[in-house]
């Protein structure tokens, strides 16, 4: 199988410097990958005329005339932008010209669009932004919703916990990942009620349960998986990736100091690297949204190339394991029902949203 990965290429902090590297390195790591880069032609002809023909000949260029800015409003990325390369690169998705789509863009509008273009899938009443998190076991916990849903009842927890089983088995490769629900405390009786009820949902479930655990497991890899609110999981996703900067920023300070710190730094420098490897926040980045009729990743916005490649190889792993038909399997959801309905809708972008 060929997996296409249609790629935002005009998004993000950065646009194409990023995403054109990212992409050749791809290409060059995975045989069976083609990639569709949607955006402002002339633009990306620029960065595509000295690459080699082997790599020129798996890149299709997929014209938008239009860039949803990292500050634009929904309603603008919505209604307004309906040429642009983010609709565009999900509009592949849903037409069946690629696999799964990538952007490193504003994530409110790319869940916006998203749900708008390829439609939630039956039996998930909210789609639910997952990612990694590196832990203390030089692994990544999985945790979700990060942002998609701040208010959530107890069937949504359970749905979320449902969908990120699939994912941690198809990306990570874990047969029966285990599964905490965030908590402010480990006992049955701590938490508010959707909380409470969460947990006995997940209980009586088939799914590997662990229970609660509480926000210092998530970095001690205690369990796998992760579920909470997306208020919660957003807050816990900045302060991972702000204490990743800080340990990133004291190491470098180190080498600033007196010269007998910067003796003690210089020798103590492959233990500092290989620390600063495991909280790097960019070996995880690439977050997936989970529950819709088609495969979408969202990249950090800041993502330098590496990041954005490493969040291509999720989405290609994501493509190639077949994670959205078994996402609808897991739910007793028709995959083949699933793709005629999102098949059904007009694809026309000049359409009225």
């Amino acid at each position: 199988m060929t997996v296409t990965i249609s790629v935002d290429a005009m998004g993000g902090d950065h646009g194409l410097p990023v995403t054109i590297p990212a992409t050749l390195n791809i290409l060059r790591d995975y045989s069976d990958c083609n990639v569709r880069l949607v955006g402002i032609p002339d633009q990306i002809e620029q960065f595509l005329k000295k690459i080699p023909s082997d790599y020129r000949n798996r890149i299709t260029i997929v014209a938008a005339t239009e860039v949803v800015a990292m500050d634009d409003p929904i309603e603008i990325s919505l209604r307004k932008k309906k040429d642009s390369s983010m609709r565009i690169a999900i509009e592949q998705v849903k037409s069946g010209l690629a696999d799964v789509a990538v952007s490193a863009g504003n994530t409110g509008a790319l869940m916006a669009i998203s749900r708008y273009v390829l439609k939630t899938m039956e039996g998930i009443d909210r789609p639910a932004i997952a990612a990694q998190m590196p832990n203390e076991k030089g692994e990544g916990t999985t945790i979700l919703d990060l942002g998609a849903n701040s208010d959530c009842e107890a069937s949504h927890l359970l749905q979320f916990a449902l969908m990120a089983d699939v994912m941690v088995r198809v990306i990570d490769g874990k047969e029966n990942p285990s599964i905490g629900l965030l908590n402010i405390g480990e006992e049955v009786i701590k938490g508010n009620e959707t909380v409470k009820q969460a947990g006995e949902l997940l209980r009586a479930s088939k799914l590997n349960f662990y229970g609660n655990v509480e926000g210092n497991d998530i970095f001690k890899g205690t369990t796998d998986i992760v579920v909470c609110d997306g208020f919660v999981g957003n807050v816990a996703l900045k302060t991972s990736e702000g204490l990743a900067s800080m340990i990133s920023g004291m190491i470098k300070q180190e080498f600033n100091r007196s010269i007998f710190t910067k003796l003690l730094a210089f020798f103590a420098l492959p233990i500092l690297l290989r620390f600063r490897k495991r909280v790097d926040h960019r070996q995880y980045n690439g977050a997936v949204l989970l529950g819709l009729k088609g495969l979408v990743l969202k990249s950090h916005g800041s993502a330098d190339r590496h990041a954005f490649y490493i969040a291509m190889t999720k989405a290609y792993e994501a493509a190639k394991n077949n994670m959205v038909s078994r996402i609808a399997e897991a739910f007793g959801v028709s995959q083949q029902s699933s793709l005629e309905s999102v098949a059904s809708t007009p694809t026309n972008m000049k359409e009225a949203v």
